[in-house]
This record gives structure tokens, sequence and C-alpha cells, in this order.
């Protein structure tokens, strides 16, 4: 469990509120506004209402506590990067902010954010592969040229086993589980036989997979 310091509650700072509470994480919420703060009370261990930017009320909060701090102010780019630059001079550990174009990454980087998140591209990128394909359900960017897939088995596949396929050399992917209602299964040997109501997670270069994707 690690302690978390999250400024800045409009739509991604709540859904990342909510995520860190499933993961069972500690998370003082704060933002300048009153009903944001109080929307968000159910969802975190505690939250105040407050101007990152005021150096008093930063230093107040105590940030070199927290394992980590977030920036998740999206609509005011001065306070954030003012909020990030206060962080780290109050010897925040680590600092991850929010960023909507490259040069906001850049200056944020410049003044104290150890890294930095873009919600809206990571979001459209994922979008843009998951639905421009008619079988990919899931989509993890590992590296720019590598990336993990889940996928419906093949109906070419069905009924035959991974050795039977030959999948690493003939398809240069690695299947590294498989999903059958509802259950994981990882690692699957190479006896396992692939049903039709089964989905397949591949690893693999982009090309690679993509060549897959489109048999």
């Amino acid at each position: 469990m690690k302690s978390v310091l999250l400024i800045g509650l409009g739509r991604f700072g709540r859904h990342m509120a909510q995520k860190l509470r499933e993961l069972r994480h500690e998370v003082l919420a704060v933002d300048r506004d009153e009903q944001r703060v109080n929307d968000i009370l159910p969802l975190v261990t505690n939250a105040q209402i407050g101007d990152s930017t005021n150096e008093q009320f930063i230093a107040s909060l105590g940030v070199r506590n927290f394992d980590l701090c977030v920036v998740a102010i999206g609509d005011d780019f001065q306070s954030s990067l003012e909020t990030t630059a206060l962080l780290k001079e109050h010897g925040a550990p680590f600092v991850l902010s929010r960023a909507a174009r490259d040069v906001h990454a850049k200056f944020l980087l410049r003044n104290g954010a150890d890294d930095v998140i873009y919600p809206e591209r990571q979001m459209a990128s994922w979008a843009a592969v998951r639905y421009s394909a008619d079988h990919i359900f899931d989509y993890i960017e590992l590296t720019d040229d590598h990336s993990i897939f889940e996928t419906a088995v093949p109906a070419s596949w069905v009924g035959k086993t991974i050795v039977e396929l030959a999948v690493r050399q003939k398809y240069h992917i690695n299947v590294l589980a498989t999903k059958h209602d509802g259950k994981l299964e990882p690692l699957p040997g190479p006896a396992h036989c692939f049903q039709a109501d089964e989905t397949i997670f591949i690893l693999g270069s982009n090309r690679d997979a993509q060549r897959f994707l489109n048999l």
C-alpha cells in the first residue's frame, strides 16, 4: 500500500482516485473547488480544499511523506506547472504530472516532474488500435515497436494445439495467456488446444502482430 497525494479532481483525477481506492492505496485528494472535494470524499482516505499554487498550503501537506504525488490538473497549465515545482521544492519524492501537449511535458519535466502522462493522447492511441480492427478486444503498448493484443482465436486455430500450429515459428508471436468464460490461463503449454469461444493474449512486434491479426 502506498500513500498518494492527488491534486486536481476533474474527470481524470476522479477516475484515478477510484482506481487507487480499488488498489487499496491511501489517498489525500486536493482541489480548490469545494464541491469536487465533497464529491470525492467517499472514494479517498481524506480530502482537502486548497490552492496548490500557494506555497504555504503545499508546505502544510507534508509532501515528502507521500510515496507518489499526482498533479492531475488539466484545465490550467500555469497552475499545473507551479504545483509541480512547489511539490519538488518541498521534497516530494516522485511527482507525476498530467500534460496535454509535448510543450507542456517539456516544461513540467524541467520544473520538477519525474514523469508525465498524456491521458487524452494515450486513450486516443488505444481507441485507434482497438476500434480499427474487428477482432482486437484490448491492447497494451510496451514500446514503439512491441505490444500485447487480446484477440479472438482464428477459426483455423480451433481444435489445434500451440505446437501443431508452430505459433512462434510461423507467426513470430508468443501466446502469453488465454481467457475462457472470464478465467485467465497464463502461459499456456504447447499442448493447449484452442477453443472457438476463448480469446488469446499475444505478444510480438507490431508488424508481426498486425500481420497475424489480418489473417
